[in-house]
């Protein structure tokens, strides 16, 4: 859905969460063939039931990828990604794990680069069905003023 709006239509500490999606065997081997990450930790069953986690692990890029492409439901045609930063994967996700995002507004302030554009920083967090975060990152953007 597009929803266009302008950096002051934008408030700290609003909040958006996502549809879940389930982390399947096909998401593995698809995102493995991809990037070419065939790291026994993502691809070796056998290796993995003898470590601390038991089963195989979500590939930290997928669990990024696939929790970011979740926001894509909402689309400001105003703004667009300057970056991400602060990434880190507290918990690991597993086949038939279902993911879901929370995004909130943690700041908005002048982006010194581009008087026509604010600066919005969101923090994104990756839940499981425990509600456990698996990923949480800041996404920062820019958004365009409604006047200069």
């Amino acid at each position: 859905m597009e929803r266009p709006r302008h950096f002051e239509d934008i408030a700290v500490g609003e909040e958006r969460r996502t549809y879940g999606r389930t982390i399947t065997e096909t998401d593995f081997v698809v995102h493995a063939g991809h990037t070419g990450d065939f790291f026994p930790h993502h691809m070796d069953a056998e290796h993995m039931k003898s470590t601390p986690f038991g089963q195989r692990i979500a590939h930290g890029t997928m669990t990024f990828a696939i929790g970011i492409g979740l926001s894509a439901s909402e689309i400001n045609p105003l703004s667009f990604t300057y970056g991400y930063e602060r990434l880190r994967f507290p918990k690991p996700v597993f086949i038939g794990d279902t993911i879901h995002t929370v995004l909130t507004i943690a700041r908005c302030e002048d982006d010194p680069k581009r008087p026509d554009y604010g600066r919005v920083i969101e923090e994104v967090r990756v839940k499981n069905q425990r509600d456990e975060v698996v990923m949480a990152c800041d996404h920062v953007y820019l958004v365009q003023r409604r006047s200069a």
